[in-house]
């Protein structure tokens, strides 16, 4: 049955569809006849009992820098005129978006959001991986000046990240004999109003921080991100290159750990960051990979999300 998939993103126009994510799944869903409607973050609307969208009606077409047509924007009630949501837009993870999940909460399950929004709201990148903590290396969480001095005094090397962060942004990594802690726990305070998070350093890194797609709970595929030569960070936004990253035994261990909560979750699409032995983060607002395990493996990762999708559909 041909599904109606509103897409909530950033503005597609700008985007890179050799490395957006969303288009990939997109772009295959609309190949299996599916309609997709897009809009914006800010066009989500709660009014008189119902949750809205002034939506645009979308066409892709894998052809850079002409890759989609949007017809004329009208009301979209989203609980009775669409069949799936995806809540696809980029972070920062903040009361914007953080609202955003609980306007979509008034209409799913009837209207199938991917990810389940109060999931999502639940799971931070960060916290959620404290789930897990027996996969974890050491890790702190806290605003408290003493806590982290303390955490680096037991540690030496320790990276040291914002706790809402994303891409990379703000990620520090601080050697023993450094002595810029004090002065960058000042500058934390007045970026972030949150706690940090601090972890010991994992020199493995130098081998690849590895990507994991898993979809309802399951590892499809994965890619191992390198960082650049003086840079402590692999994220792609830092500037990391992709290498092909076959699963571990430990890889699979830590899947199946969390495979089953992912799906009680409704957590269909999820990226998951390994670096050595070690889960560091979870990603599940707007995980990234897909393109770069489909060139390196020669797979097609967003079938296996639209297939999800379609399942979990049929079950509402």
């Amino acid at each position: 049955m041909a599904l109606t998939i509103a897409v909530q993103m950033d503005p597609i126009e700008a985007i890179d569809i050799g490395a957006d994510s969303t288009f990939a799944i997109a772009l295959e869903a609309q190949a299996r006849g599916h309609r997709l409607l897009h809009y914006l973050p800010g066009a989500l609307t709660f009014a008189d009992g119902r949750v809205s969208a002034r939506a645009r009606p979308m066409m892709l077409r894998r052809v850079p820098g002409d890759h989609v047509t949007l017809g004329d924007p009208r009301v979209v009630d989203l609980r009775s005129e669409a069949d799936v949501v995806l809540m696809r837009q980029d972070p920062p993870f903040n009361m914007a978006y953080i609202t955003a999940t609980h306007l979509l909460e008034m209409i799913h399950p009837g209207t199938l959001v991917v990810n389940d929004p109060a999931a999502v709201r639940n799971a931070p990148e960060k916290l959620f991986a404290t789930a897990f903590a027996d996969y974890m290396p050491p890790t702190l969480i806290t605003a408290d000046p003493e806590e982290i001095a303390g955490f680096r005094q037991a540690h030496g090397d320790i990276i040291l990240k914002p706790l809402y962060g994303n891409g990379g942004a703000g990620v520090i990594r601080l050697g023993p004999q450094d002595e810029n802690l004090s002065s960058l726990l000042e500058m934390f305070a007045q970026l972030y109003p949150e706690p940090l998070m601090a972890q010991r350093y994992l020199p493995e890194v130098k081998q690849g921080d590895k990507r994991i797609i898993l979809v309802d709970g399951e590892p499809v595929g994965a890619v191992n991100r390198i960082p650049r030569d003086g840079e402590a960070r692999a994220n792609f936004h830092a500037g990391g290159s992709a290498a092909k990253a076959p699963l571990t035994d430990r890889d699979r261990e830590i899947c199946a750990a969390m495979g089953p909560e992912l799906r009680r979750r409704g957590l269909i699409f999820v990226g998951i960051d390994i670096i050595g032995p070690y889960l560091t983060e979870i990603n599940v607002t707007s995980p990234t990979g897909i393109h770069e395990i489909n060139r390196l493996d020669d797979v097609r990762i967003e079938a296996a999300i639209v297939d999800a999708i379609e399942a979990r559909a049929a079950k509402v």
